[in-house]
């Protein structure tokens, strides 16, 4: 019998954390409370590293969330990645701090997300369109995390049309790197011969070919990126064409890089993420009132949750132990499901009570924890990949 895509547990995550296996996550993603100076739903006992105004505030909150990052990178397997949600009021610290508990060698990213695309209008100052995404590896040197999507691939990539009606983008075959060149590369360094009217690349003389050596645009000597040998399998790949440099009109070899190639494309995520791909607190608000009704205030859009989980294989066991609403085991029950994966998902969640007046309450949920917990069995009745309780 196969696992449960969502399994739930109620409780204190630094609690919950120390009865988990080490190594036993590929990927942890968590959604922490933002420091805006209010008291903390987790009880901890702080005495002592308050001080006045903001600053004991600043350190309220590293206390508060130091030991829950330090048991987190403990279940974390050496291969696995954490992606941390956070806005301005700690960005500056948690990158601190994130630093000491993973070290600095393994940050991989700090990711703008354009969650609120209009601008938080209320206030002073600046319309604040963003958060922030902290992305560290466990160990950098194992870490499998893949920082590309499919999702980000757009046919506009690929302008040119193959007679067949396959779509591509011409790359240089000369490698545009000068630390690769006859010295560093000499086996790369060779001759071949394309004819610039019917487009044809050989490593032998034909017919109508004429000479080419890889060469910079300063007319310096330069290396291709493949071998002979892969050239010689892959003809079709390449293509001779009459280009116009700085130096006048020479012959070059360029690659035919297929917008659907053989495994699939992937494109390298940026470091900024707009609303218009991965969704925003407007549609994340929307989503769950399709399942629960309105009853958050702030949710995070599943397609957020959805390109983190793009970025690690389709079978990574999944962490959140600040569930909030229940949106990384919701994304998790969706990219299953569009992709044939086996993900699953451990959400934790403290019975924090719901706000007085708030829908929440007015809706029946008496704590957040009854939200994680009402959602993520409404997804296994909607999506499927059922749901349990530990």
């Amino acid at each position: 019998m196969e696992p449960a895509w969502n399994t739930f547990v109620e409780g204190d995550n630094l609690d919950v954390l120390a009865t988990l296996p080490a190594d036993s996550f590929d990927l942890v993603y968590i959604d922490p409370p933002y420091n805006t100076g209010n008291d903390f739903a987790y009880r901890d006992d702080f005495r002592g590293e308050r001080g006045e105004g903001a600053r004991g505030r600043h350190a309220a909150w590293l206390a508060f969330m130091r030991p829950r990052l330090e048991a987190g990178r403990r279940v974390l397997a050496p291969t696995g990645a954490i992606f941390v949600s956070i806005d301005d009021h700690e960005a500056a610290y948690l990158r601190l701090l994130l630093d000491e508990v993973y070290g600095e060698e393994n940050f991989l990213a700090q990711v703008v997300v354009n969650l609120n695309p209009k601008g938080r209008q209320l206030g002073r100052g600046f319309a604040t369109s963003h958060e922030y995404l902290l992305v560290y590896a466990r160990d950098a040197e194992q870490c499998v995390l893949d920082a590309s999507s499919a999702s980000t691939v757009v046919e506009s990539d690929f302008p040119l049309e193959a007679s067949d009606g396959r779509r591509y983008r011409r790359l240089p075959l000369r490698n545009t790197n000068k630390k690769f060149n006859p010295l560093t590369a000499p086996t790369l360094h060779f001759a071949v011969w394309g004819d610039p009217s019917s487009g044809r690349v050989s490593t032998a003389p034909f017919d109508g070919a004429v000479e080419i050596k890889p060469v910079f645009g300063d007319g310096t000597p330069a290396v291709w990126r493949w071998s002979r040998p892969r050239i010689d399998e892959r003809p079709d790949d390449l293509e001779c064409r009459a280009v116009r440099g700085p130096r006048g009109e020479r012959v070059d070899v360029f690659q035919r890089d297929w917008r659907h190639p053989v495994g699939g494309r992937r494109k390298k995520l940026r470091t900024i993420w707009l609303a218009e791909e991965i969704g925003s607190t407007d549609t994340a608000v929307a989503e769950l009132k399709d399942v629960l009704g309105h009853v958050f205030e702030s949710p995070k859009p599943t397609g957020l949750v959805r390109r983190i989980l793009d970025t690690m294989p389709a079978d990574a066991r999944v962490l959140d132990y600040f569930a909030g609403s229940g949106t990384t085991g919701h994304a998790v029950a969706l990219a299953n499901a569009a992709d044939g994966g086996v993900r699953t998902c451990l959400s934790v969640n403290a019975p924090e009570p719901t706000r007085v007046g708030s829908n929440a309450e007015r809706a029946g949920y008496a704590t957040v924890s009854a939200i994680t917990r009402a959602r993520l069995r409404a997804v296994a009745d909607q999506v499927g990949g059922g749901y349990r309780e530990r």
